[in-house]
């Protein structure tokens, strides 16, 4: 286990090395001159040059990545160009937001999707399977965007069940922000749900016809027991691939979710640090959501050899 745990791991710095590599060249090959952007349209050139030099733009970019890199292992992702504050310092207050922002997405869509596609497959052509399969239909269909309008005009404007955007910190009025914060992990894990009760829906039909799964019928065993314990575990493994897998997803959504509900969080600071071209804002955000990325691919690996001792043993025995 420790030798897989391991491999894992230096797989994981070789891709987060160069996933550094793209977020750095990548921040370069936007249009336009960063110094420029600094200094301002009415610039001298005099001025535009001595921005330049303090930023180190005017080095060769092997030497600006291996500072910037430097510096980022330490946490200093420099200052942002709006407001000169460190960059970290906004991204310890942001991204709080979309992890909580994510994570209620997430126990929507595992708890809507998983528990749909095991009803789904357990009464395969009946009713709930046409009702779980017509859901995943609509939630793949309905993009983020139209679904947060509809969720507003239905639940803040007609109903005034949920406030229609605004966010509240959860250590000052947890109910508040709790209140605030449903709609929009409602919308966001919609999407994600369909995907998950898709994905179950199939491999529970595959687990229930297994050998294992007849033999444990034939035993006597209840089949609850037969469908939650035997079935159900089995395919795990396809879960925590599509969990994995959707994670792009889940953030590239929140992205979307946050502008509509007017959140401070992790996809608003992105988008606006786009739109005002705030470059050390934009290399932080990135970098870290491929880090974010990274680290979970890496516990759905470890995932796998935890579920099914078999791929454990063959990344062992592959090295």
């Amino acid at each position: 286990m420790a030798l897989f745990i391991l491999r894992r791991l230096g797989a994981a710095v070789i891709v987060l090395f160069l996933g550094s590599v793209l977020v750095f060249l990548g921040v370069r090959a936007l249009p336009g001159d960063p110094a420029r952007v600094l200094a301002g349209q009415e610039a001298t050139p005099e001025a535009i040059a001595a921005i330049r030099h303090d930023y180190g733009l005017d080095r060769p970019l092997p030497v600006q990545y291996a500072q910037w890199a430097g510096k980022a292992l330490t946490g200093d992702f420099g200052r942002s160009t709006q407001d000169r504050l460190p960059v970290a310092h906004i991204l310890t207050q942001r991204l709080p937001v979309t992890i909580e922002l994510s994570v209620l997405a997430m126990i929507v869509a595992v708890g809507v999707g998983v528990t749909a596609g095991v009803v789904a497959a357990t009464r395969r052509g009946r009713f709930a399977d046409h009702v779980a399969t017509g859901f995943g239909l609509v939630g793949l269909s309905v993009p983020h965007f139209w679904l947060g309008i509809l969720g507003i005009l239905l639940f803040s404007v007609r109903l005034h069940w949920l406030p229609a955007s605004g966010y509240v910190p959860f250590t000052g009025d947890p109910g508040g922000n709790l209140e605030r914060m449903l709609l929009p992990a409602l919308v966001l894990g919609t999407g994600f749900a369909a995907v998950l009760m898709r994905q179950t829906r199939s491999a529970m039909l595959e687990s229930l016809s297994a050998d294992y799964v007849r033999t444990a019928r034939a035993k006597g065993l209840p089949e609850r027991s037969v469908v939650g314990v035997h079935a159900l575990r089995n395919s795990l493994t396809t879960v925590v691939t599509v969990l994995g897998l959707q994670l792009g997803a889940l953030i590239s959504g929140a992205v979307v979710t946050e502008q509509i509900f007017v959140i401070p969080g992790f996809g608003k600071l992105t988008v606006d640090a786009v739109v005002t071209r705030n470059y050390p804002v934009i290399q932080a955000v990135v970098l870290v959501t491929v880090a974010g990325y990274i680290a979970v691919n890496l516990l759905v690996d470890l995932a796998y050899g935890v579920l099914n001792p078999r791929v454990r043993l063959a990344g062992v025995a592959d090295g």
